[in-house]
């Protein structure tokens, strides 16, 4: 049984921001939607938050309007092979468990089990100039610069280990000694690093075009920037890509802007409808990705382009581009004011 169940427990009245903290912070995957007498009305997982995200619905959004109402539950007293059995058998990750009508456990197939080992390439692009944290960059490459007390990249490769990864690929540009020197071929963390070097900047897809052809025929890659910190699941996200059978999957951000002024809609020269500052939203690219083998094998040699551009042209090709919205910590550090924001929340995220 997880021993952290009873910090997931949700009231009715909480928002969907309520929900994200608590799935974020407990790393369950759940949250359990109770009343006062601790009966269980319903629960929300993060793949429904994601859903609500891809609807347009505001995290304000009351939890009752996107929890399942009719949960998988089992009795407390249940064997432990009888919950495997029942979680596989639904394709869910976790039930809660009963007595008497009422919620007095968690139990996780995570838990059940050992930790899982994944082979899936982890290619983790390394190569960039970090013109925008110069003078930091004038002789250190950006994914080397020390977050708390680790270089950035040594965080990256760690949260994928803590994941399950174990097969790592960097792409190297500018001071790659640096980098190569530090990790060497990963033995000292466990996992195998491989390197793979651009003479000349290939934008962020070309550099797919040099990775080797002994790669895993049948296993998807997981593509990041060395610059990225999250908290994303990375088992959930590949979970996802292939159980859509995606040919890539994208993962973005949801992006809000305010316009700072009244919005007038007119119908020639009559006002329809005025907006005091209204929001928008978007979704955004966050730098990682789920990229199949032919998607890679799709990549010549030495051949430049960027990942949106190829994405694009698999999606005129195929139509089966898929995007994953997070909602987990997630910190692009490009500018100095990133970086600043990075050292404040390293010790707060468990990822130093």
């Amino acid at each position: 049984m997880s021993y952290s169940w009873k910090k997931i427990l949700i009231k009715p009245e909480s928002t969907v921001v309520d929900a994200l903290r608590v799935i974020d912070n407990e790393a369950l995957r759940i949250a359990l939607v109770v009343n006062d007498e601790q009966q269980l009305l319903g629960v929300v997982t993060d793949g429904d938050i994601r859903r609500g995200l891809l609807n347009n619905l505001p995290l304000e959004t009351p939890v009752v309007d996107i929890m399942s109402r009719s949960p998988i539950t089992a009795s407390v007293n249940t064997a432990k092979e009888q919950l495997v059995k029942l979680m596989e058998s639904k394709s869910i990750l976790a039930v809660p468990l009963m007595e008497e009508n009422k919620v007095v456990g968690l139990e996780t197939l995570h838990h059940l089990f050992e930790e899982k080992t994944y082979h899936n390439p982890v290619f983790i692009m390394a190569g960039g100039f970090g013109t925008r944290l110069r003078p930091l960059t004038d002789t250190c490459p950006k994914p080397m610069l020390k977050i708390g007390n680790k270089p950035i990249l040594e965080t990256v490769i760690r949260s994928f280990i803590k994941a399950g990864f174990v097969n790592f690929y960097i792409s190297t540009h500018y001071m790659p000694e640096q980098i190569q020197n530090h990790f060497g071929d990963g033995s000292e963390l466990g996992v195998k690093i491989s390197y793979v070097h651009e003479d000349s900047p290939l934008g962020t897809g070309g550099a797919l075009g040099l990775l080797p052809d002994d790669l895993p025929q049948d296993l998807p890659l997981i593509m990041m920037n060395g610059d990225v910190l999250t908290k994303v699941d990375f088992e959930r996200l590949l979970d996802f890509h292939t159980e859509n059978q995606a040919d890539a999957t994208m993962c973005v951000r949801e992006y809000d802007y305010q316009i700072p002024y009244g919005v007038i809609n007119g119908k020639g020269n009559k006002i329809t409808s005025m907006v005091e500052k209204p929001i928008q939203r978007f979704f955004v690219n966050a730098g990682i990705y789920v990229v199949s083998p032919s998607v890679i094998q799709s990549v010549p040699k030495n051949h430049h382009i960027d990942m949106p551009t190829l994405l694009e042209q698999h999606m005129n090709e195929r139509d089966n581009i898929l995007m994953f919205p997070i909602h987990e910590y997630w910190l692009d550090i490009g500018r100095m004011d990133d970086f600043n924001r990075a050292q404040a929340d390293i010790h707060t995220l468990g990822l130093d």
